[in-house]
């Protein structure tokens, strides 16, 4: 099984270099086919091992030795156990569902070939990140997935607003970075070591060691340890404050927004966590931090969805939420609560990228849902496959997002880590904000009066204006139709497990599956006390109906019916009396103002202030101009004594001489 490991991540390496390598020299056929045969290669490879894991079949071993350092060894290595094994089965399908989505979308763009490579690439730096078995390999991937998202963020690079989106993305995820790598260092300063193994099992031994990080201020080191872990997470995985950066990646074409925030660089801060549970089981603090983060992200990016007029924003934001969800779920010591949240999430999340891409395609591109309108009659297919994703994303009683979605609320109405009860609010609030927004998205797009053909294209996307999705030219103005298959079975393939994903709950939550790999303490097992009350799934269903979260989900689905189906002209009246309120979801709680003015702003004050008072002032004016105003002054002097004169010389020579004999008579002996 051993070749298998390797080839899984080796197989998109191969496609994106030949795709990359070669991209001027073959064919856009030729590219898309290496590329999707190593995406192939690596889904089928992880099939193969989720089953052989499911068996009791683990691997946990060295691959290649890249550096010795006294006793310390820095290795890649790999560790499949059932929490890998279930993100190489994720990341690897949903990847290959991109891939081939891809064809139809990126069909006549000029960098075709360059886009398959990069996205086969990010691939493999998500295979090597969660596939990982030491801190070294980890950090490897975990910075090679920033790299190529900061490449596909701005990978139409004519555009100054996907340069923009793109360095933001990347800046802020080095914020987030920082920290993680300070407790990587941590880690290897007290352990000796970066392999997971031994990190978990001396652990304990540790748990009651503190740091002091401040004079006089005594600090626990897993807390210390684990907050700095999730500070790199909160970047990657774009928890408050670290956000900002992921709303503005949309600038990259719709295949990357499905492949980032569906299944793999957003949730690798959330794998990395659960990864790392025997670390936060050690410190409740890190776990309550955890936990209302998580909560905070949750609610109130969900709130600015509501105001977002742009398609592709409105689910970035959700996803936003979502990952909120599933750090609340980590905080509350539910981990595998929180994966099997990702899971599902990842399903229905790429559903509703891959179709909200279909109505951009036909729509040639426009964006903005004001546009759009009435598509239900032209595209059954996907509004379909996208009603699916909506009532997944909803919560809605039998759905893939209900059972992970539900288990998560419930975990943290049991859990007693400081701030679960105001965590509790806030996932419990956004049930009812995300069915209302998602639908709002469905009613907007699908339902109503025909908007489209009116409206020049505010965004602008370069090439990609007057092309159709089979690449031949069409006017604004043309009716759209259904995308081609390339886009739809990718779409109904992924509205599958968007339905039925969540019937694994039993085995999954209650039922061990993830045993040794995640470590969750006995007071914090919250998944234990409702493990009591779980009677199937047939069971939760027909219960849900009568709890609170249903309700909140119908009275969002209803609003949203009623404000976009029935009085359309509500919303502008409603966003008209609350001024206040509105201005602020719009303007995103002017994060982007105070980083801008804070951050930006305070490097650009700081280097003007170097330039005019540290370069103009004391290099150029005291050292530079200084030093030669002092030799213009010296020789100034010396050319006033330098007169030509013998008289004036004689003269010197004799003040020389009556100097020289006083110091030798008056000099003590």
């Amino acid at each position: 099984m051993q070749q298998l490991y390797l080839l899984i991540p080796l197989a998109p390496l191969a496609g994106a270099l030949i795709s990359g390598l070669l991209c001027l020299k073959i064919s856009n056929r030729a590219a898309h086919s290496v590329t999707i045969l190593g995406m192939v290669v690596a889904t089928a490879g992880a099939a193969v091992v989720f089953y052989d894991v499911l068996q009791g079949h683990t691997y946990n071993g060295p691959v290649y030795t890249w550096l010795v350092s006294g006793a310390t060894k820095f290795e890649l290595g790999f560790l499949i156990d059932r929490l890998s094994a279930l993100m190489m089965l994720v990341v690897s399908f949903v990847s290959l569902m991109v891939h081939v989505y891809t064809i139809g979308y990126m069909q006549d763009d000029p960098g075709y070939n360059r886009f398959f490579s990069y996205i086969s690439l990010f691939t493999f730096s998500m295979l090597m990140l969660v596939m990982s078995n030491n801190f070294l390999q980890l950090f490897f991937g975990w910075e090679a997935v920033g790299l190529v998202s900061y490449l596909l963020i701005g990978f139409w690079y004519t555009r100054p607003t996907a340069i923009y989106a793109s360095l933001k993305a990347f800046l802020v995820n080095r914020v987030g970075d920082f920290g993680f790598l300070l407790g990587i260092a941590l880690v290897l300063m007290y352990f000796g070591t970066l392999d997971y193994a031994t990190v978990f099992g001396n652990a304990g031994t540790l748990s009651a060691n503190t740091i002091e990080i401040f004079a006089g201020s005594e600090w626990s080191l897993m807390t210390v340890i684990c907050i700095l872990l999730f500070i790199g997470a909160m970047g990657k995985s774009a928890q408050f404050p670290l956000h900002v950066w992921l709303p503005d990646s949309m600038e990259g074409p719709t295949p990357i927004s499905a492949l980032i925030h569906a299944a793999t660089m957003v949730t690798a801060g959330i794998f990395m966590v659960a990864r790392m549970s025997p670390l936060f089981e050690l410190s409740a603090t890190a776990l309550s931090v955890v936990m209302t983060i998580g909560a905070i992200t949750a609610l109130f990016m969900a709130l600015v969805a509501i105001v977002q007029n742009d398609i592709k924003r409105v689910v970035a934001y959700s996803t936003l939420s979502q990952l909120g969800y599933m750090t609340v779920a980590l905080g509350a010591s539910a981990y595998a609560a929180g994966i099997f949240h990702l899971a599902t999430h990842a399903f229905f999340k790429a559903l509703l990228f891959l179709g909200a891409g279909s109505a951009i395609i036909a729509l040639h591109h426009e964006q903005d849902m004001r546009n759009m309108g009435g598509l239900r009659k032209y595209m059954p297919i996907t509004y379909v496959t996208m009603l699916i994703g909506a009532v997944s994303s909803a919560g809605i009683p039998g759905f893939a997002g209900f059972f992970s979605k539900d288990a998560i609320i419930e975990a943290v109405k049991l859990s007693t880590t400081p701030g679960a009860g105001f965590a509790y609010f806030c996932v419990l609030s956004t049930v009812f904000v995300t069915a209302f927004y998602t639908f709002r998205l469905l009613f907007m797009t699908f339902h109503g009066a025909e908007r489209f053909g009116h409206h020049a294209d505010a965004e602008g996307h370069g090439a990609h204006d007057t092309h159709d999705a089979h690449g031949h030219g069409a006017s604004r103005h043309s009716p759209p139709h259904e995308s081609p298959a390339v886009v739809t079975v990718p779409l109904i393939l992924l509205a599958i497990p968007s339905v039925c994903a969540g019937w694994l709950i039993g085995p999954v939550l209650f039922g061990g599956y993830f045993g040794g790999s995640i470590a969750v303490a006995p007071g914090h097992d919250v998944l234990a006390k409702m493990a009591g009350e779980f009677h199937g799934v047939i069971a939760m269903v027909q219960h849900a109906f009568g709890t609170l979260p249903f309700w909140l989900a119908a009275g969002g689905i209803a609003t949203a019916a009623y404000l976009y189906l029935m009085r359309p002209d509500l919303p502008q009246v409603i966003a008209g009396r609350l001024p206040a309120f509105y201005t602020a979801l719009d303007r995103k709680y002017w994060f982007d103002e105070l980083y801008s003015w804070l951050f930006a702003g305070g490097a650009r004050a700081l280097g003007t202030g170097l330039w005019q008072r540290g370069d103009v002032g004391i290099i150029d004016g005291w050292f530079v101009n200084g030093s030669a105003r002092v030799v213009g002054w010296s020789a100034g002097v010396i050319r006033r004594v330098q007169s030509g004169y013998i008289y004036h010389y004689a003269f010197a020579m004799i003040i020389g001489l009556l100097l020289l004999l006083t110091v030798l008579l008056w000099w003590p002996r």
